[in-house]
């Protein structure tokens, strides 16, 4: 018996080692994004104060697992294979939800998640104990009233004396307060930065950068005061009760301090105190992280491991009614347990793809000019934005008019970078300090308050409110923001739902499925990660690929980029063209989905291309403008030709798909004749444009013509059968839908090749 939880036991480290990985990719948003953001240092240095911070938050942190053990629910309540379930179902729900955000591209919250988690799970098991039988319930009221957990052995239970409600409100309620609250101060905080030092605000940190960095390393040394060392295992209680009695002294000597050392390094040695602002929050919300949340990731494995250290230390114990009440005192995390979570969260960090998705979301939303908007607009954002254009109008008619010149000048754009360029800041180091600094702050006046804050939520929305304020939401992209926003926000709340729904529905899967469904639960787990691992790797290769064909085009290479574009376009299109005829003569549909997918992914490239055409066109010389206008034309010809091959597949499987009858013999050959002629017109025209040669003109209108014949001849033989009665209506759209469109695909396959002509004419004479 003791064998089966002790492996139990080891599942459990397993899985938590897993969802540190799953859990450091989605929270690394909270302290990269800012350096990320502005790029205050190489990616690697920025990975180096992040790994110093986790080592240094590992050691410095008290390692209490109240939330795992009795935060959310009351151990004594249940027995020790009851709480083995609940905890296995957590894990295994908290892997399954992290990953999935993550593979999206979407940061959530780590503490939300094992929170709900947890709260489902003990939902769960105590409706099972509830539903018990008879002789189950009276046995275990009988030891509820001899613990004095009841006052009387006749009253009645219910799900709430399993659940510690005034903490899971506590936390909740927290939540949505420092959603409201960081938005509101990073706004109002980064615009008077803004007002004091402008977008070119080198001048004035030369006087001014020392107070600045003061003010920041005074907020950062009391994060790290309450966030750090006040619940340091290393530190004695007579430590702590002076820190938290000096607390205000500590914070005037540090500022004084401060302010005068960064001033005299900047005027003496000309250190960027800006950039060492970020470096050095990024180092403290990191310490933050690794002393406080990596609990979520091993608090209840090590709340397991305390729960079997009760059963093998009990002899002759039953796990199915020994009481977990030793589960409700105070049990430190082994520091080595935190050092080892804390390395591997390190490695993730240098590693994780997945983890740069979700900061790339969040500098994405927060970023100061407009560029790939990853989130579309809606109604809501919409009127927002609409509303916000009509106050701001309104306060224009009341503020005199040198009052809003003044401020305005502040505001006004001054770049240390090419903002065309791929690779430079999201927004410069002013806001990435405030980001930081505010961040620090409210993390640590609400660890004073004891309110639970989420450090992702808090992080986030100073990071939305700041841009804000910075005018990065502008009217060519605040809808899309706002949008992205409220996505985001949403999917924190769908956090909540889906955590406590999950793990519900996998501890009453656990109790009455036994072993065999756990061993199941863990094969699905494994199967999914790797699934998730491949499906994200091949978007962060097709978005690389994509971003790669505007981004590395220049005016030297320009021709063998475009050449290479569009031959490799073709060639989809002959092949997914064969694909669809096939899957509709075998009625595949596996054949067709896949054509259809691989057609999606071709109609995204192009869309890229298209909308980023300004970026293509800002690289070239002044003098190419019939070069930019051939290249929008052969653009626009080729957007048409995969428009045209969607229409043709997304028919083709929604047909096979709904199950309508099959085309016949005789229009399966009539589309294969078809096909032949499309591949050997494209064909011509890939050959044409890889050689340059666009000799062959005559010979591919030829085709062309040859082609559209076909196409005639095919729709009149369409004609003669609905006549005689041998095809339906389904039939008859489908295939004129085809013919309409391999028209479509033809024609402008021509006009592609003639507007790739004149583009490499109009070149050579360059």
């Amino acid at each position: 018996m003791e064998s089966i939880y002790l492996v139990l036991v080891g599942v459990l480290f397993l899985l938590a080692l897993s969802d540190i990985v799953v859990g450091v990719s989605n929270d690394a948003v909270n302290f990269l994004n800012s350096a990320v953001g502005s790029k205050v240092s190489s990616f690697r240095m920025i990975i180096l104060m992040a790994a110093l911070g986790v080592l240094v938050g590992a050691v410095f942190s008290s390692g209490m697992m109240e939330v795992a053990r009795k935060g959310i629910f009351h151990p004594q309540m249940f027995y020790f294979s009851e709480i083995m379930l609940i905890f296995l179902a957590v894990m295994t729900t908290d892997i399954i939800m992290l990953d999935t955000f993550n593979t999206f591209g979407m940061p959530t919250s780590t503490t939300v998640s094992i929170v709900f988690e947890l709260l489902g799970a003990a939902v769960g098991m105590a409706s099972i104990k509830l539903m018990a039988s008879p002789e189950s319930m009276a046995a275990f009221k009988q030891y509820l009233f001899d613990h004095h957990y009841i006052s009387s052995i006749h009253q009645a239970l219910n799900i709430g004396s399993f659940i510690n409600s005034g903490k899971a409100l506590a936390i909740i309620s927290g939540i949505l307060f420092s959603v409201a609250v960081a938005f509101v101060v990073g706004a109002v905080i980064q615009y008077i930065a803004r007002i004091i030092f402008s977008f070119n605000y080198k001048k004035r940190m030369k006087w001014f950068g020392g107070l600045w960095g003061g003010l920041a390393f005074t907020a950062i040394t009391y994060f790290i005061v309450i966030k750090g060392a006040n619940g340091a295992s290393i530190l004695t209680p007579e430590n702590k009760l002076w820190l938290h009695q000096n607390t205000s002294l500590v914070l005037l000597y540090s500022f004084i301090i401060w302010t005068l050392f960064l001033q005299l390094l900047n005027w003496l040695f000309k250190i960027n105190i800006l950039k060492t602002i970020v470096l050095v929050g990024t180092f403290s919300l990191a310490m933050a992280f690794a002393g406080n949340d990596l609990v979520n990731f091993i608090g209840v494995p090590i709340a397991g491991y305390n729960a079997y250290e009760v059963f093998i230390h009990t002899p002759g114990a039953n796990p199915a009614t020994l009481p977990m009440i030793a589960l409700g005192g105070k049990v430190a995390t082994p520091t080595s347990f935190l050092l080892l979570a804390g390395l591997v969260m390190v490695l993730t960090l240098a590693f994780s793809r997945k983890a740069r998705s979700v900061i790339k979301t969040s500098v994405d939303l927060s970023r100061q000019d407009a560029g790939d908007e990853r989130f579309k607009s809606n109604a809501i954002s919409k009127v927002l934005v609409r509303s916000s254009i009509n106050f701001t109008k309104g306060i224009r008619t009341v503020v005199p008019n040198r009052i809003l010149a003044a401020v305005e000048r502040q505001f006004e754009p001054y770049y240390e970078w090419d903002p065309k360029d791929r690779d430079a800041p999201a927004f410069d180091l002013i806001r990435a300090s405030v980001n930081l600094v505010i961040s620090s702050l409210l993390i640590a006046l609400g660890t004073s308050l004891t309110l639970p804050l989420s450090t992702t939520y808090v992080t986030f929305m100073v990071a939305m409110g700041s841009s804000l304020a910075d005018k990065a939401w502008d009217r060519e992209s605040a809808v899309y923001r706002i949008s992205g926003v409220f996505s985001v926000i949403g999917g924190w709340f769908l956090t909540a739902v889906s955590a406590f729904t999950t793990a519900f529905i996998i501890v009453y899967a656990y109790y009455y499925g036994g072993n065999i469904v756990i061993f199941l639960f863990l094969i699905i787990i494994g199967y999914l990660v790797y699934r998730s691992h491949r499906f994200h790797a091949r978007k962060v290769k097709n978005e690389e690929e994509t971003g790669e064909g505007v981004y590395s085009v220049n005016e030297e290479n320009l021709v063998e980029r475009s050449n290479a574009t569009l031959v490799s376009n073709l060639k989809k299109i002959i092949r997914e063209y064969r694909h669809t005829v096939e899957g509709l003569e075998t009625e595949n549909i596996k054949e067709l989905k896949k054509a259809k997918k691989t057609i999606d992914e071709i109609a995204g490239r192009t869309k890229y291309l298209k909308d980023h055409i300004n970026i293509i066109i800002d690289r070239l010389q002044k003098e190419s403008v019939d070069t930019a206008y051939y290249l929008v034309e052969v653009l626009d010809y080729m957007r048409e030709m995969v428009h045209s091959i969607s229409f043709i597949a997304n028919p083709a499987l929604e047909h096979v798909d709904n199950n309508h009858k099959p085309l016949t013999r005789e229009q399966i050959e009539e589309l294969k004749q078809i096909y032949t002629k499309i591949e050997k017109l494209l064909k011509e025209i890939m050959n044409s444009i890889l050689s340059n040669d666009f000799a062959k003109q005559e010979e591919i209108i030829q085709i062309q013509q040859e082609t559209l014949t076909v196409l005639e001849k095919s729709r009149k033989n369409q004609i003669r059968r609905i006549k005689n009665g041998q095809v339906g209506t389904r039939n008859s759209m489908l295939y004129f839908n085809i013919l309409s469109e391999t028209k479509n695909l033809i024609l402008q396959a021509v006009n592609l090749f003639k507007s790739q002509r004149d583009f490499i004419d109009y070149r050579s004479k360059l």
